[in-house]
């Protein structure tokens, strides 16, 4: 049971945390506080201190608890212990966010989603940071800070610029299948709970036999994808700015889980000179019809968190955690991803970022060479030698199979490079928006309509060609 004191930390405890020690002139409300009064002190400095610098993009997020279970043999593909086993279950943290706004922005503006989740393995800890579109903006990873301050912020007014959205965009085009996702019916989710979830990069899975593949994951919603008008998203954005943290929280504090299936499309590595696209360009999706969706577990939020500080915004994921048997392709984006996301968890968050509780692995972890700095909470290795190859305590390391033998050999020359824009960047833009005029809104109100929008469109284009 609590005391019904309020007690700082190494501070003599306070019966009233509202009041504050005072030299009083009489009656009325003046006086002089004084240095003495610890309680008044502490909460003041406290209080300046007490935010964190926010995410640089996707500040504003949903999240939760859950489960995850396998629900097919995945065997032949890796023997990532998470993955393997019908009926294995491992506990997973999401975070489900929007990319450009501040954290106080709305929730139902058209905006990519960030898919941020965490797998506690008995092996450590197994992130993958995912998004709603199928597809990236740029395949140059210097690109990156570029693309996302052009959907921010202009630098003399202060506020979104559209202009400069779409100054980048057209100068840099191999980001138009993007777009056409993110312009599409699928640009703004009426729900979290209702949005698909894609690697967007290439990874490989592997086994302890040096046996690997190259997979693109995709989770797919059990209920289906739902989405929101334009009219009814700002309504929203004024209304209700955070309508879809409110939506996903409801919904698990009343039973109902939302649920997604997870999905892998492979390729085996003899296939890829033959693959009709670049494997380890992010800009292309791979066909279905060609490299059909294996279905291998399912996820259930099921837990909302009990500190949203805590067990949220203190989170930090990164492409970099991964367990044996899951790996990383040739793609230069998630490659540099690799390095920025740790990198921004250490500005953020601090050196030891990874002893907090919701990035703390399950299973042990030694590695006493990274130690010392602020924040330590975990006893810091003891008396254990900081450097390698230490004659005092003997370490022995388990073998790991992240990288299978024979998984490319590379052999070439440094060059400065930079990607070109062809017309086979064009290639799948066009069958999108195929699809996009057969599920045009106008076609369900009459196919005749449909059909002449469609024709008037094509018109349009014929005569810009």
């Amino acid at each position: 049971m609590r005391s019904h004191h309020a007690y700082l930390w190494g501070r003599q405890p306070s019966e009233d945390p509202s009041s504050a020690l005072q030299i009083r002139a009489g009656q009325g409300n003046g006086g002089l506080s004084v240095l003495c009064d610890t309680q008044l002190i502490e909460t003041l400095a406290h209080f300046a201190r007490e935010r964190i610098p926010e995410r640089s993009v996707h500040a504003k997020a949903a999240g939760a608890w859950g489960e995850f279970e396998v629900t097919h043999d995945n065997s032949d593909l890796t023997d990532a212990k998470f993955l393997t086993g019908i009926g294995t279950k491992t506990k997973v943290l999401q975070r489900i966010s929007t990319v450009a706004g501040e954290k106080g922005s709305s929730d139902t503006v058209r905006d990519v989603r960030g898919w941020a989740m965490r797998f506690f393995t008995e092996d450590g800890n197994q992130d993958f940071v995912f998004n709603d579109l199928p597809v990236f903006f740029i395949r140059d990873p210097i690109k990156f800070p570029s693309m996302n301050r052009s959907h921010k912020r202009h630098p003399q007014t202060n506020v979104p610029d559209p202009s400069m959205f779409w100054d980048f965009h057209v100068n840099n085009p191999e980001g138009i299948h993007a777009l056409m996702h993110l312009f599409g019916q699928r640009g703004i989710p009426a729900s979290l709970r209702h949005i698909n979830a894609f690697s967007v990069h290439t990874y490989t899975l592997s086994k302890e036999d040096g046996s690997y593949r190259y997979v693109k994951w995709h989770w797919k919603p059990d209920a289906g994808i739902e989405t929101l008008d334009s009219a009814t998203a700002l309504r929203l954005a004024g209304e209700e700015p955070d309508y879809h943290v409110k939506d996903l929280f409801n919904a698990i504090q009343k039973g109902d889980y939302p649920t997604w299936t997870l999905y892998v499309q492979v390729i085996e590595p003899k296939d890829v000179k033959d693959a009709p696209i670049d494997i380890f360009d992010n800009t292309f999706t791979w066909p279905h019809e060609k490299y059909p969706l294996r279905p291998l577990g399912r996820l259930t939020l099921n837990k909302n968190p009990s500190n949203y500080f805590q067990d949220i915004e203190q989170a930090a994921f990164s492409p970099s955690a991964m367990v044996p048997g899951v790996g990383p392709s040739a793609d230069m984006v998630l490659q540099a991803r690799m390095f920025s996301y740790p990198d921004a968890a250490r500005y953020r968050l601090g050196a030891n970022y990874q002893q907090l509780p919701p990035n703390k692995p399950l299973s042990a972890v030694y590695s006493p060479y990274q130690r010392d700095g602020v924040g330590t909470i975990n006893g810091n290795y003891g008396g254990d030698p900081d450097y390698v190859r230490s004659g005092f305590r003997k370490i022995n390391f388990r073998h790991l199979h992240c990288y299978p033998e024979g998984h490319e050999t590379w052999n070439g020359k440094m060059q400065s490079y930079a990607t070109e824009v062809t017309d086979k960047d064009f290639v799948q833009p066009k069958e999108l928006w195929e699809i996009i005029k057969k599920e045009a809104l106008f076609a369900r109100v009459d196919k005749g309509l449909g059909e002449l929008i469609a024709g008037a469109v094509e018109k349009k284009r014929g005569q810009m060609a």
